[in-house]
């Protein structure tokens, strides 16, 4: 209603004494402001546009160049070789612009120009210097001298403190891989899940195309890599996010929650506004750059969901359309719930319960198309619900961190749990959205609501901390944390099915412009003879760990390749679609997008930002996030890794599937760890 309040701030009136005008100032006044906040919106944007444009350089930068060209003009010194006096000869002349003053005017241009070359030229060894990642292939321990040597040039290039965007242009592109080497890693990806002659037959399908089909795809390919700043980003939006027609409630977006023993303030309205203060907080550095960039150590395509024909028809035009656009105008969505949820060690399944309630709520109280939908509980507990087309997990987690962070340690609240500080009583008060909704539209939402139970409903989740021990343990092991648990959910799944599967780890592909993310396939064949071992009571324990740390480093080697951009999956999905733009059949391709991704799994990062001490407050430690399974008969599973003794996990799958049980798959998963670890809890007696 916000159009309304704006009409009255001028009101004409027609009155047997003539015309009446009438002027609200509290309305002026704060159109005023509106305009005053906008415009130095705009400012902070065009200075921060142009501080990461020539970044390292600075504008202090600028005027040291000037003074020291001047100051050597001074001395009879010419560092331009003669540049000055041709600039000065083409400088027009008058009668304000004396000589001298064209000697000032020549050599300001002249230092700037030299300035702007030094800026590109630094900036152009930026990026080849964030295009080395030799750095990830290091040895553990051990470190080359190139390697030291690029860190060092790392250090003098970043002396001056980055905004959020700086590195963002110097970025490499995200190469495409040689076709080549794509099949290569592609047909050893599922030499373990396939006998000989399927392996065979999906060999031979493989060399058809990369001898007949893939040069041509291959050189469209390269074309949009180079008009395009990543050549995967947009179609992966579009096709995966934006064009999928199934629900985003549990099929697409994902969850964060709060910390998993403390609440910062058990009155809901208190813990809500602390909240927003902190996510507005992290909104307004985002505006202005303040945010310090993270930097390393088919045929239904053009059917319309049902909903968006009952948007188009229903929500385009009247007070619906208002109502509509002041939500999605809105930064979030938040929901004050009237449930109460969180860690309590007396009541079983309590967080499988807080988990279900921020996957899906009651289908109706979450609003999923909005960016995210911020949930407060009655007691105080926070989670969130976030839509997956703009941002992927990390950066919810970056802003997550944030809020939580923000809200406990430096906003805080009084000893009665309410907010610090005085309310601010002038602020107008909340109005409620009106709408006008006919029968038919009635229909459409319960109609879409019966869909948006049933998949609610067959949601089977289990939530649970794993604290026998964490990444203190299994650093003690020489191996990764993530490798660890990873192979830990490949005997997980051997166990819970009796086979393996096709198994997907999200990576990240933030060292290149634009990057989103890449799949680790982690069930190899190093992973799966692993696991046969732990099952073959022949096999020795010193035998069993040669074979854990084959399968842990080639887990490593994986994941390398794909955050520098020699991944398998994006390359694959990149190709089908330019066989579908161009008409092209493939069977390969087919017959690769059509494989069911099984175990679908995601490590939560955690902290990003260190804004407090683990050690100084163990309790606050986040309990992560989770996701629904991607596969109707396969499980999905989230863990963070918090503090030194702690993994989360979040467990999905669907109680339609008879083949899935997640509390089943939960109590292998634990078993797996524990079984793991066991091997390298002491030496082997003598002979094992």
């Amino acid at each position: 209603m916000a159009e309304a309040h704006q009409a009255v701030a001028f009101q004409f009136t027609v009155t047997p004494e003539g015309l009446g005008f009438q002027l609200s100032r509290e309305a002026v006044r704060q159109l005023y402001l509106a305009a005053v906040h906008s415009w130095k919106k705009r400012l902070v944007r065009a200075k921060n546009s142009f501080l990461t444009g020539v970044y390292p350089a600075s504008p202090s930068s600028w005027m040291v160049v000037v003074m020291a060209t001047a100051g050597s003009c001074y001395c009879q010194v010419d560092p331009s070789l003669g540049l000055i006096a041709r600039i000065q000869h083409w400088l027009p002349r008058s009668e304000a612009l004396t000589p001298q003053a064209q000697t000032v005017v020549s050599t300001v241009l002249f230092s700037t120009g030299a300035w702007l070359a030094a800026v590109l030229l630094f900036r152009r060894l930026l990026r080849l210097m964030l295009s080395y990642h030799g750095w990830m292939f290091e040895p553990h321990g051990r470190m080359s001298r190139t390697t030291r040597l690029w860190i060092a040039l790392m250090k003098i290039m970043s002396i001056r403190k980055p905004l959020l965007y700086s590195f963002q242009s110097s970025l490499p592109k995200l190469p495409v891989p040689p076709v080549k080497a794509t099949i290569a890693r592609y047909l050893e990806s599922v030499r373990p899940l396939l006998d000989d002659d399927k392996y065979q037959e999906m060999a031979a399908l493989a060399k058809e195309f990369q001898e007949k089909t893939a040069p041509r795809l291959q050189r469209y390919l390269l074309l949009k890599s180079w008009w395009t700043t990543n050549y995967v980003s947009d179609w992966w939006e579009e096709y995966i996010y934006l064009r999928g027609r199934s629900p985003l409630m549990v099929n697409s977006n994902y969850y964060a929650m709060d910390f998993l023993y403390v609440i910062p303030s058990p009155i809901q309205a208190a813990r809500a506004a602390n909240v927003v203060h902190s996510l507005i907080l992290y909104r307004r550095r985002l505006d202005r750059g303040e945010i310090p960039p993270v930097r390393g150590s088919g045929g239904a395509w053009g059917v319309p969901v049902p909903w968006a024909e009952a948007r188009a028809r229903f929500f385009s035009r009247g007070p619906n359309k208002a109502a509509l656009d002041a939500i999605e105008r809105a930064a979030f969505f938040m929901t004050l719930d009237e449930e109460e949820h969180g860690h309590e060690p007396a009541r079983p399944g309590c967080m499988d319960a807080y988990a279900k309630s921020l996957l899906h709520g009651r289908c109706y109280d979450r609003w999923f198309d909005k960016s995210f939908t911020l949930v407060v509980y009655k007691n105080g507990k926070v989670g969130a619900n976030a839509e997956h087309s703009w941002a992927d997990a990390p950066i919810v987690g970056h802003l997550w961190e944030f809020m939580l962070a923000t809200d406990k340690f430096q906003l805080g609240y009084t000893e009665g749990g309410h907010c610090k500080g005085d309310p601010r009583r002038q602020l107008a008060p909340p109005q409620r959205l009106q709408w006008d909704i006919p029968p038919e539209g009635v229909a459409a939402i319960e109609a879409s609501l019966r869909v948006a139970r049933a998949l609610a409903e067959d949601v089977d989740f289990c939530c649970f901390q794993f604290s026998t021990f964490g990444k203190g343990l299994i650093k003690r092991c020489r191996t990764s944390p993530d490798a660890f648990i990873q192979i830990a959910l490949q005997l997980a799944h051997f166990r819970d099915k009796g086979s393996f599967c096709l198994t997907y780890e999200a990576s990240m592909t933030r060292l290149f412009r634009e990057g989103r993310t890449e799949t680790v396939r982690s069930c190899t064949a190093e992973s799966t003879a692993f696991v046969r071992s732990m099952a073959d009571s022949r096999r020795s324990r010193s035998e069993r760990q040669q074979l854990f740390r084959v399968a842990a480093e080639k887990h490593q080697q994986l994941y390398r390749l794909a955050m520098t951009g020699a991944g398998i999956d994006r390359h694959l999905f990149c190709l089908y679609l330019m066989s579908r733009y161009l008409g092209m059949q493939s069977p390969f391709l087919a017959k690769v997008l059509a494989e069911p991704w099984r175990l679908s799994t995601s490590q939560t990062p955690q902290q990003q930002l260190k804004m407090f001490d683990f050690e100084k407050f163990p309790d606050h430690v986040s309990s992560g996030g989770g996701f629904g399974p991607v596969a109707d008969d396969g499980y999905g599973v989230s863990y963070i890794i918090a503090g030194e003794n702690l993994i989360t996990f979040h467990v999905s799958s669907k109680f339609s599937s008879p083949e899935t049980d997640s509390q089943r798959f939960g109590r292998n998963i634990r078993q797996a760890m524990l079984d793991i670890a066991a091997l390298f809890d002491k030496p082997p007696p003598a002979g094992k």
